[in-house]
């Protein structure tokens, strides 16, 4: 015990430069708060702050309602005021710690000796030699190594464009001040223009006044790509080349492309009626402009550098002889007229040429000379790299060249790959229309599966069109077929990397899939040629709910059998792609049942796709927060089952985890890096034979615990008819939809149906009402069923948390969430159900799971508090939640207002609303 606490005061001590950054920060907010409102603005922030700090010490009634009473007190200029420091004072302690996060990573890289910095891609390749692993095994592992984290546009970032870069240029700021050469003039100098942006902060309106277009959500894509990863993600292969050149000298190592981003914005269509083929086409369009042009920017930065003269140093002749096919080809026009054009410089003419090249690709102006794709541009680079070693110029070519070699290498001119995604019933509506129109079949959409698959394959074996430019649709079904023509003019114009895979979400079924190759069919991205057939286009299912789940390996298998079917061509090994919705999975069955059945079903395809010869790539759609698969990228990576990522992994990064990590390069590269040290770390266990199934024992308590916890679940969700409204009036479901964070409706459909209801605002909504609810809700009913079954019932579910990575991962998720969620705080929100009996049954049943769930993992991992074994993070919740509890009972005393007003007679009460959600946002740390 007395370990554990040294540990903790030590962990807690490093910190110690954070603590002073938070407190160097809030000093220049409580100067910003008397210079803009006075110091009783300052002086009324400083009585509910410590009003809260009391009250979580202590929750006395009396003081509780003395609080809400000052809240209700105050004015409508001083309430928003308030409202605004809160929520201002998050956003400068979240830059605090994006920069001690950098800070701590600085110091780990500096120290010279000692051990690596955990989850480091240092540790990583250590430990492979440390296991007795080959340089051949590490090659092949490399080879097999593959994760694709794709950028989507799903509207969880509620923090504008504008204050983001704010928030950037004040972290740069900070970041300056760990410089121990600065003079005493120097650091006063930053601390003024410190001061100068939390003031802009303070002055600029933190609500978007209109909601994103398609485009719009597309540059705030590209901004990441543009400002970090395009450096970061070369570097992230660079470091690992490095580590493994000192461990493995021997050999000569040239990593693959292992780490790769990818999109769906402008390609994800599932229920966003904005998003158009014409979208679809300008967002590749945009994807190649900043690519060629990034590119650009690199040639004119080699071109200051590459001097070399023929008078001195001797050249190769392929690249003598590539100027002269050069000269012949290419129209400089108003490039390289002038400076780069002597004779004996032969690098600088090349690039010269090589820029005209590129701007003419990128401007369409082919009869002038340009790359008919990214490989002809590498090509280039790859002989100027040859002929600099040739006169031992390495250093430049191991430099800038290679860091631009690897970015032609991983983004090509398409930038990233776009992602195509769609709802089932696009597709069946479409063909439903095709069908009755050419009299094949009057009502497609009623024929049962069987059927379906039948009809399907007797048309994908005919030669014949469906369709043709004469026959008269519906706009739906005409912006189905144009969809297709898009993507097959696409890869015509950009490259087969453009668009590589079609997503069906709401996969219910193996015609799903065919409907899809049906229509790729239609413009050719599918052909027969007698009994060889090819695919441009990889059809891709989204297993979403867990119905799907359970149907999976059905689905799967019709498919794989299935005479039309095409698995794509990677490295020599056929590849199959299969999505895993983790957020609609949770709200079908509960956190626990969905975490259940998604890792039963990675396992359960697994064997089914070896049994088929085939490799599964496994898609997971996670979200930010922990209700939608959330939590660190490295710790989402470990808790797969090892063998399953033998085919690669994709992940989805969305909203505000976009701008948490990849916002900074210091940060980006760490958790790319921590990324990479899990795949390589759970990867290495297929060579050294450490893969195990999991005990059957436990496999068999998790049914149990999991059949457990669903009954729980949907007792309450969708067996008690008070819960939708209750949920509709005790979290700010409503007001979120106003928000204005995304181009895509709240809904899939006008209606307040439950299962129309998106996955994003249900766990935004009740995060804001402090409930956490997705993130843990019955898990408590299933651990604590199975531990009182039995009287060993504790200890195995203790053994599992310590011997199974999974269950480990799972039990810590839970962690988080019940150390977030607040049912002080929660209650209040309660009050807002109208109804008073179904505001107590319903309120009286989650609190108590809430205690039975945390009272199951304190158990569980023999702990006395919950997040007792990270204590940073317990601390800086524990620091946090007096600062969250002031916006939360004014979002509540808001709510309540509004709602009792008939018409909405205070419009700005609203606005007040959307700010107290941005500020708990930026205090949890997740929106949706």
């Amino acid at each position: 015990m007395r370990q554990q606490q040294t540990a903790r005061t030590q962990e807690l001590e490093k910190d110690h430069p954070l603590r002073k950054d938070v407190r160097f920060l809030g000093n220049i907010l409580g100067e910003v708060l008397v210079m803009q409102g006075g110091q009783a603005l300052l002086d009324h922030v400083e009585r509910i702050r410590e009003m809260t700090k009391e009250l979580r010490t202590s929750c006395r009634p009396e003081r509780l309602e003395e609080c809400k009473a000052l809240i209700r007190q105050l004015t409508p200029e001083m309430r928003r005021d308030v409202i605004r420091a809160f929520a201002l004072y998050f956003q400068l302690v979240n830059i605090a710690e994006q920069n001690h996060r950098v800070r701590r990573h600085r110091e780990y890289r500096r120290a010279k000796e000692g051990e690596p910095q955990p989850h480091s891609i240092e540790s990583a390749v250590r430990a492979l030699k440390a296991q007795g692993l080959t340089a051949d095994q590490v090659e092949e592992l490399l080879d097999q190594l593959y994760l694709e984290l794709v950028i989507t546009a799903h509207p969880t970032e509620a923090v504008r464009r504008t204050i983001l870069d704010i928030h950037h240029r004040i972290a740069e700021k900070m970041a300056k001040l760990d410089d121990t050469l600065l003079t005493e003039q120097e650091r006063d100098q930053i601390r003024e223009e410190l001061r100068a942006e939390v003031l802009t902060l303070w002055q600029t309106h933190e609500l978007r006044q209109r909601k994103p277009t398609v485009i719009d959500e597309v540059r705030n894509g590209l901004y990441y790509l543009d400002e970090t990863l395009f450096e970061v993600v070369p570097e992230v292969h660079r470091e690992l080349e490095h580590s493994l050149h000192r461990h493995y000298p021997e050999r000569d190592w040239h990593v693959p492309c292992y780490l790769r981003f990818g999109s769906w914005i402008g390609g994800d269509r599932d229920g966003n009626p904005s998003v158009t083929h014409d979208v679809t086409w300008r967002t590749l369009e945009m994807q190649r402009e900043l690519v060629i042009y990034k590119y650009e920017q690199s040639l004119y930065s080699l071109i200051q550098k590459l001097s070399h003269s023929t008078r001195i140093v001797q050249v190769t002749h392929e690249l003598l002889q590539s100027l002269k096919a050069d000269e012949q080809e290419v129209t400089l026009g108003d490039i390289g007229e002038g400076e780069w054009r002597n004779e004996d410089e032969p690098y600088r003419r090349k690039c010269t040429y090589m820029l005209a090249r590129l701007r003419h690709t990128r401007k369409g102006h082919k009869e002038r000379g340009y790359y008919a794709d990214a490989r002809q541009f590498l090509q280039d680079l790859q002989m100027i790299d040859r002929s600099l070693r040739t006169h031992h110029a390495h250093a430049i070519a191991d430099g800038e060249l290679a860091l631009l070699i690897r970015q032609v290498e991983l983004f090509g001119f398409h930038l990233v790959t776009l992602d195509i995604r769609q709802d089932s019933g696009e597709h069946e509506s479409a063909l439903t229309e095709i069908l009755a129109n050419l009299g094949i079949v009057e009502r497609y959409d009623q024929l049962g599966e069987k059927e379906k698959v039948k009809l399907l394959t007797e048309l994908l074996a005919d030669p014949r069109p469906l369709t043709s430019s004469f026959m008269e649709f519906s706009e739906g079904t005409r912006e189905t077929l144009h969809l297709f023509q898009t993507i097959a003019r696409a890869k015509k114009e950009f490259g087969q990397d453009v668009i590589r895979n079609y997503l069906i979400s709401m996969t219910q079924g193996t015609s799903d899939l065919l409907e899809v190759v049906l229509f790729a069919k239609e413009v050719g991205l599918y052909r027969l040629h007698g009994k060889q057939k090819t695919s441009e286009l990889h059809v891709v299912p989204l297993l979403e709910t867990i119905d799907d789940l359970h149907h999976a390996r059905e689905i799967m298998e019709n498919f794989y059998q299935h005479p039309c079917y095409v698995p794509v061509e990677i490295g020599g090994r056929k590849v199959q792609e299969i999505m895993l919705g983790y957020s609609d999975s949770n709200k079908d069955g509960g956190m626990l049942t969905a975490n259940w059945e998604l890792f039963r079903a990675q396992k359960d395809l697994f064997r089914l796709s070896q049994k088929y010869g085939l490799h599964v790539r496994f898609f997971h759609g996670r979200g930010g927060a922990l209700g939608r698969g959330g939590g660190p990228l490295n710790q989402s990576i470990m808790a797969q089952p090892p063998e399953t990522l033998a085919g690669g992994v994709k992940i989805t990064e969305q909203g505000e985890v976009l701008s948490s990590r990849y916002a900074l390069k210091p940060i980006a590269y760490r958790s790319l890096e921590q990324a990479t040290s899990a795949l390589l770390t759970s990867a290495a266990s297929i060579f050294t034979g450490e893969i195990a199934e999991p005990n059957p024992e436990w496999t068999d308590v998790m049914e149990k615990v999991s059949e457990a916890s669903l009954k729980k679940y949907q007792q309450l969700v969708f067996d008690d008819p008070g819960f939708l409204d209750f949920f509709n009036e005790a979290t700010p479901l409503p007001e979120i939809g106003e928000l204005k964070i995304g181009s895509r409706p709240t809904r899939r459909k006008n209606s307040r149906a439950f299962e129309n209801l998106r996955a994003i605002p249900w766990v935004f909504s009740w995060t804001q009402s402090r409930n956490l609810f997705p993130a843990w809700y019955a898990a408590g009913t299933g651990l604590a069923g199975f531990a009182e079954a039995s009287p060993d019932g504790l200890k195995t579910l203790q053994r599992m948390y310590q011997e199974w990575p999974y269950f480990r991962s799972l039990v810590d998720n839970l962690q988080m969430a019940l150390a977030k969620a607040d049912f002080v705080i929660a209650k209040e929100y309660s009050t807002l159900a109208t109804d008073p009996e179904v505001r107590d049954r319903i309120y009286r049943t989650i609190e108590e799971e809430y205690r039975r769930t945390r009272e199951s993992v304190l158990a569980i991992t023999g702990q006395e508090e919950i997040l007792d074994h990270i204590p940073v993070i317990q601390e800086s919740i524990r620091l946090r939640n007096p600062y969250v509890d002031p916006l939360s009972f004014i979002q509540v005393h808001l709510l309540g207002a509004r709602r009792t007003e008939a018409g909405d007679p205070h419009p700005e009460q609203l606005e007040d609303v959307l700010l107290t959600i941005n500020g708990i946002a930026a205090g949890l740390r997740n929106t949706g």
